[in-house]
């Protein structure tokens, strides 16, 4: 391959100044509306990730009971959204792997316990920021 293709194709790619095409913009609002049918495909079809809805819920109400910090609030959050996001991640795994076997594999067992193992592990982190959290507020509650 000659290096001058590849000089120019990089120069022209990442100096070239953005000027995004109606096609662009296009393209990039529809990518959100797809983003949005795989979180309503998932909420849809995966029981733990309402359990993790309802449990965020109750997060937040708690939170504005509690009146937590702003930062405090970053921090539910950003936890809150490592669950559902480990939740989505576990849910393309499983389906990739039964769309590949639909036969009993023990490599299939573990991709799938694994993944499922990855939101058990970001759960139990958020437990853990909820309990730093919301610990020493109900701790006082309960001795007032």
């Amino acid at each position: 391959m000659d290096c001058s293709i590849v000089y120019y194709a990089i120069r022209h790619t990442l100096y070239a100044p953005f000027r995004p095409t109606n096609d662009a913009v296009n393209a990039f609002l529809r990518s959100f509306g797809y983003a949005f049918q795989g979180i309503a495909y998932v909420i849809r079809t995966q029981r733990n990730m309402r359990v993790h809805l309802v449990i965020a819920g109750l997060v937040v109400v708690a939170g504005m009971l509690l009146r937590v910090t702003a930062v405090e609030w970053a921090v539910i959050a950003l936890a809150m959204g490592v669950v559902f996001a480990a939740e989505m991640v576990n849910t393309v795994a499983e389906l990739a792997v039964d769309l590949l076997t639909e036969e009993y594999h023990p490599m299939a067992k573990v991709a799938k316990d694994v993944s499922a193992a990855a939101v058990l592990v970001t759960a139990i982190a958020a437990v853990a920021v909820g309990v730093a959290i919301f610990g020493p507020r109900l701790w006082r509650l309960m001795r007032t």
